[in-house]
């Protein structure tokens, strides 16, 4: 069974991105932290994730919303 994608709706990518950035991270250093705890990422599927030109996996949203230390209203809320 396929894992369910995302729709990017919303500006998921978008607060990912910011997110990342306030917490001085850098695209790489996400990536190798997803990487660790087993999600297929690399670092141009995170840019299409953060420019909302692909959707994202409900294991990678989870992977990156414990990597950033945020929470799932901050990561789905459009700002």
């Amino acid at each position: 069974m396929e894992e369910q994608k995302i729709k990017q709706d919303i500006a998921i990518g978008a607060n990912i991105r910011r997110i990342r950035k306030e917490k001085k991270i850098k695209q790489v250093e996400l990536v190798r932290l997803l990487q660790l705890e087993g999600v297929e990422m690399s670092r141009e599927t995170l840019v299409k994730i953060e420019r909302g030109k692909q959707h994202i996996r409900a294991t990678q949203l989870r992977a990156i919303r414990d990597a950033l230390g945020t929470t799932y209203d901050e990561l789905l809320t459009e700002r």
